[in-house]
């Protein structure tokens, strides 16, 4: 109970209720399981799981994005599980892959979030691309600085969206509403015959308004000042340059504290060594013991690795599938036979 009670005092600063919805729901979905160690324990690894950011792994997308700590989580998980995607040599080159597509990272992003929606991908790689070649290949490092800012402060860059064809179109940025929902859309406006996106705006009036939508916006906003500094040495400037430029900013990186600096990106010695461990396993059960020539693999060693139930929504899910596979199996097997 001692646990359980550090646990909520580290919830409530952070969206305490959203955390107790979600745990109810998976204590309630899951309770056969729970029943075999116990409720405390449940909340107990649960709120542990919040604080460590494994509590979003596998799950839908709605949670994932529900808190800024959610968004933070996910950020850190996606850096530190294909970070080797975009390790330039090293020990693990060999099964890097150093430029990839958009279409290609959104399959990285989906394999920790199933239902992760395309169109973030899309503005993320825009960012990086500044155009609609959707196919271009990308490094890891620009595409993933790219899709933090438009990951975690999404409905800031909506909002910033408006804002920036209200000010081409020559109207008042002061009428611009900021939005409600988490959609991803903004309003699409039409400009004038004389008016270019080519040729930006001022980046003086931009950071006036930017600074207003900070001060009565109830979601993430980057630090105003950090912003402010950005711009400073800017006349004009276009709406993807102001997203490279945020993307680029290790002073906005530092404030959301998510990733490390971009010269740091490819270092994580805890990861590292599980990743030691994982191939030195792997290398003894590849050489462990012969098998005979009908392929009987009674010699091999046996690693006892015990399952531990988990109350987990995605562990859960995982079983189900873990059933299905094996009953697809058998069945594949007597149909050869």
């Amino acid at each position: 109970l001692i646990s359980v009670s550090y646990c909520l005092l580290f919830a409530a600063q952070r969206h305490v209720l959203t955390y107790m919805e979600d745990a109810v729901s998976q204590l309630l979905e899951n309770r056969e399981d729970i029943s075999q160690y116990g409720i405390a324990r449940f909340f107990t690894e649960y709120f542990n799981s919040v604080r460590q950011g494994t509590h979003i792994l596998f799950r839908e997308f709605s949670f994932v994005q529900a808190t800024p700590h959610n968004r933070a989580s996910f950020l850190r998980t996606f850096w530190r599980c294909f970070r080797t995607v975009g390790k330039n040599g090293g020990k693990y080159s060999s099964i890097c892959c150093y430029l990839l597509t958009a279409q290609e990272y959104h399959c990285l992003l989906q394999l920790l979030c199933p239902d992760f929606p395309m169109e973030l991908t899309q503005k993320a790689a825009r960012i990086v691309l500044m155009d609609d070649a959707m196919d271009c290949l990308m490094s890891f490092s620009d595409f993933l600085f790219a899709f933090q800012i438009q990951f975690y402060y999404s409905e800031f860059l909506e909002s910033v969206a408006a804002i920036y064809q209200d000010l081409l179109a020559g109207k008042n940025p002061n009428t611009v509403i900021v939005p409600t929902s988490s959609s991803g859309q903004h309003r699409q406006r039409q400009l004038p015959n004389d008016c270019s996106p080519l040729d930006g705006v001022e980046a003086s009036l931009f950071y006036q308004c930017l600074e207003s939508l900070c001060d009565r916006s109830k979601y993430s906003c980057p630090p105003s000042a950090l912003v402010k500094e950005m711009l400073s040495s800017a006349q004009r400037l276009t709406f993807y340059g102001f997203l490279m430029a945020l993307a680029k900013d290790q002073g906005i990186n530092r404030a959301l504290g998510a990733l490390p600096d971009k010269g740091d990106l490819f270092l994580d010695p805890a990861m590292d060594e599980e990743l030691e461990k994982l191939v030195a396993q792997v290398s003894g059960l590849s050489v462990s013991g012969p098998t005979s020539s009908s392929g009987d693999t009674a010699n091999l060693p046996v690693r006892n690795s015990p399952r531990i139930n988990s109350p987990w929504k995605p562990l859960h899910h995982r079983r189900k599938m873990d059933a299905e596979s094996e009953g697809s199996n058998e069945e594949t097997d007597s149909s050869e036979n």
